[in-house]
């Protein structure tokens, strides 16, 4: 029984809030997985000794004081209430344990957790599987914090495997050419007034998507009430960083742009298959911001500290970005995609569209109240065609107790999009990872379709230029 202490409860922001309301429960579902069998794993103490510590909220329940106001409420916890240590057949192949597996992911993605406890739990699974010889899979509520906070304080329970009294590094997000002043002052004039028009017609469009305009209905987008209910199913495919970089180098655009152009292809080219007219179909993409200016992962007392600029919490944003259109002209050259995405994405990074939605949003919940808020967020995702996110990965390998990680993913689950696409980098590998709504969604085909992408992508720009 995990009881109430008695100290100050800490407030809940509006964004946890929103994301664990009657309308909205969202959760984050990370994956590590191990190249050798868990043994001696010391569970309970790691997560005694290393993981409640990292944040308070790790043991406390959400509750509503007197004045109608939602706090973090601490509380002794249950261990054994959070960690579940799945049981499958013995004596299988593994690629039977392989279904065993991604059938056990999917299904416990969408249960729901008790809040009458802390929001997470931790699941082992001591068998092997066509990516791992063991894994470890952590739910966590998008209330406790977003996918930066989340992904940071798993992060700091590992350790580099090569020397653990190194820190680990990631890959730096800062430009890398300085520009002269007349350059820059040229660029910064044009900047403003590009930006001034970008966010007026950004702004006005994502109003106009969030509130009235929904997609059309495709093989990507049921459209329907409750999908959020609906049975789903987890899949992921690996992409090498550095043939993403060689199509980087070869085209002059960032990996973001290949990214986001192979994203897009490989789902127009699903839509193409399942119903032809719908590659013509109206479609945008909710892209979910990290807004803190930061280069990298801060370390989890940076988070932590007030004063630091990379607060622990939910820092994000949305941008609904068009799938550009499967026309004959990007038929006969795929690179028309990523040329595209660079455009889109150039276009919405002078724009100030993601801050006027933030400032809409508590301007909203300050005159309607937090569940109004939600169900602005949740009409937001439902008009739209899918969902995507992506968090940045260590650059060495990592160990948790002394059992390397061969592999890192992360999803969302809970939301009523019939489809969700998280993309993570680690060792040198691009990880998608696909959540579609079961049944409407060929995810096997989705699947093979981005990899297809990636391939004629790959072969246009190596070969063509």
């Amino acid at each position: 029984m995990e009881h109430l202490k008695e100290e100050q409860a800490e407030p809940v922001s509006p964004m946890g809030q929103y994301f664990n309301s009657s309308v909205l429960c969202i959760y984050i579902i990370g994956v590590l997985e191990f190249e050798v069998p868990i043994d001696d794993l010391q569970t309970f103490a790691l997560i005694k000794d290393v993981f409640l510590p990292i944040n308070p909220r790790f043991s406390s329940v959400m509750i509503q004081d007197k004045d109608g106001e939602k706090r973090w409420k601490q509380v002794d916890v249950n261990l054994k209430d959070h960690v579940h240590f799945s049981i499958f057949p013995e004596g299988k192949t593994v690629e039977s344990y392989d279904k065993y597996f991604h059938d056990y992911l999917s299904s416990m993605a969408m249960e729901q957790l008790p809040q009458s406890r802390p929001l997470w739990e931790i699941h082992i699974i001591n068998y092997p599987t066509n990516d791992a010889s063991s894994s470890v899979i952590f739910k966590l509520h998008h209330a406790l914090g977003d996918g930066y906070s989340l992904i940071g304080a798993l992060l700091s329970c590992l350790q580099r495997a090569d020397d653990p009294s190194l820190p680990l590094s990631f890959p730096s997000l800062r430009p890398s050419k300085p520009e002269s002043s007349t350059e820059s002052f040229w660029r910064r004039f044009s900047w403003m007034l590009a930006s001034a028009f970008n966010t007026v017609s950004d702004f006005g469009w994502s109003v106009l998507k969030s509130s009235i305009i929904s997609d059309d209905k495709t093989p990507i987008r049921s459209g329907d009430e409750g999908t959020e209910f609906r049975p789903i199913s987890i899949t992921n495919m690996d992409f090498s960083i550095d043939h993403i970089k060689e199509i980087k180098s070869r085209l002059g655009v960032t990996i973001n742009d290949v990214i986001t152009g192979i994203v897009f292809y490989g789902t127009r080219l699903y839509m193409q298959d399942m119903d032809f007219k719908s590659k013509m179909a109206d479609s945008t993409a909710l892209v979910l911001l990290n807004t803190r200016n930061i280069d990298g992962y801060q370390s989890i007392n940076d988070m932590l500290n007030n004063k630091a600029k990379g607060l622990w919490g939910n820092k994000i944003s949305f941008l609904h970005v068009p799938i550009p259109k499967l026309n004959q002209k990007k038929i006969s050259n795929p690179l028309e995609f990523v040329w595209d995405s660079h455009n889109i994405i150039k276009r919405k990074k002078q724009s100030l569209a993601v801050a006027l939605t933030g400032t809409l949003l508590e301007m909203e919940s300050k005159f309607r109240g937090q569940e109004a808020v939600a169900k602005h967020l949740r009409g937001t995702v439902t008009k739209s065609s899918a969902v995507i996110s992506s968090l940045v990965g260590p650059m060495q390998q990592m160990s948790l107790a002394n059992h390397p990680v061969k592999g890192l993913y992360f999803t969302l689950a809970g939301g009523p999009e019939s489809l969700a696409i998280s993309i993570m980098s680690y060792l040198g590998v691009l990880r998608v990872t696909l959540k579609t709504e079961k049944d409407y969604i060929d995810e096997q085909k989705l699947k093979s379709c981005m990899q297809s992408a990636f391939e004629m992508i790959l072969k246009a720009a190596t070969e063509n230029l």
